[in-house]
């Protein structure tokens, strides 16, 4: 399954004139002296195509550190999390970031991971804390999967938005949401999960079968989803897109407000808090990592106060380290749900390939 965790962060592509740097990716098949060599002073981070930091942080790392930190982003999470796997007995780098809870027991399963406890690990807020007697991966950041939509949409046509999944199926909504393929998208899949954990394994489908019927569209990935279909981003304006219903993230919202020139006061889209699910991103050491003590650091490093709190407007997450600071615009404009669906990650790692399976025979056929 390849899948685009992270996608929802895509935004940060929008990050000229915020002091924001995403770091130059390696070639997967680049020489050895690119990732994973061994050098004593290197740091070899692989991730997913969303990584990004401010550069000042990074350097103050670096500086503070004495390592110097390079990236391999390695295409989605889904193919980033794959190919680590297949290499993990000589893995491309040290430090993994970016499997989520729904692809996590995969990479332990497949041992992608050697234990750390990160310094801070006991200030990670204790609901996102996973692994516990293993230590096999570091949480560090969380966000939403929701449902969005377009204020003005709604406005215009004197229809309240839908809050809840099962709005979504209504009469009043048909033929306009879209959302990510579950086989191929992280929100897409996190929709999906979203909607087992609200209807129950012997519900779920009936559910499906009806947002079908009311001519839910689907399409492969996040970006094309909201930059291409959903009316209410300011891609989806210029592409005089239709769909005033996307699968996205809480942080979409805070995102059209920050990147909008000029600055609304009010956020153009919003947020279906009852179609939410929770998704937590992790880091690890990797297997047979060949600068251990530096990738240890580096896990140390994304726990830090000053990394959390630079994460929000940089890969618009949440932070998951108790006491750090979030931006005002998140709070005023994407405010994490009260009430997310949840499913615990044995549950998701017995039924997810099962459930996805029976959704493309579902949906897409």
């Amino acid at each position: 399954m390849s899948t685009t965790t992270s996608a929802g962060r895509r935004f940060a592509a929008l990050a000229v004139g915020l002091g924001l740097v995403a770091l130059p990716a390696l070639s997967a098949c680049g020489s050895s002296d690119a990732a994973g060599s061994g050098d004593s002073k290197t740091i070899t981070l692989v991730s997913h195509d969303s990584w990004l930091v401010s550069k000042s942080v990074l350097k103050d790392f670096e500086k503070r550190s004495g390592y110097k930190v390079r990236v391999l982003m390695d295409g989605d999470a889904g193919q980033a999390v794959n190919k680590a796997i297949l290499t993990k007995d000589n893995p491309q780098g040290d430090v993994f970031f970016g499997v989520d809870n729904t692809l996590l027991s995969r990479a332990l399963d497949n041992g992608l991971f050697q234990p750390y406890a990160a310094k801070g690990a006991d200030l990670v807020m204790p609901e996102y804390r996973t692994d516990q007697d293993k230590h096999r991966v570091t949480p560090i950041d969380t966000g939403d999967i929701c449902v969005n939509y377009d204020k003005a949409y709604f406005s215009e046509h004197k229809l309240a938005p839908p809050q809840s999944f099962d709005d979504l199926v209504k009469p009043a909504y048909k033929n306009l949401l879209v959302t990510e393929n579950a086989a191929t998208s992280s929100p897409g899949l996190g929709f999906l999960l979203g909607s087992a954990a609200h209807y129950g394994d012997d519900n779920w489908q009936g559910y499906w079968k009806k947002l079908k019927a009311n001519g839910v569209k689907v399409v492969d990935g996040w970006e094309q989803a909201y930059n291409d279909e959903f009316s209410g981003s300011a891609g989806g304006k210029k592409a005089k897109a239709d769909r005033p219903l996307v699968v996205s993230y809480a942080s979409s919202p805070p995102a059209e407000v920050i990147y909008a020139k000029p600055k609304p006061t009010t956020a153009p889209t919003g947020v279906a808090a009852g179609t939410c699910f929770r998704q937590v991103e992790y880091a690890g050491l990797l297997s047979h990592a060949k600068n251990a003590k530096g990738g240890k650091a580096f896990l140390d490093f994304l726990l830090t106060k000053e990394f959390q709190e630079d994460m929000p407007l940089n890969m618009f997450v949440y932070p998951v380290r108790e006491g750090a600071r979030v931006p005002a615009e998140f709070t005023r404009f994407g405010p994490q749900a009260k009430d997310p669906e949840i499913l615990a990650p044995a549950k998701i790692a017995a039924d997810r390939d099962q459930w996805v399976k029976s959704w493309t025979s579902l949906v897409l056929k």
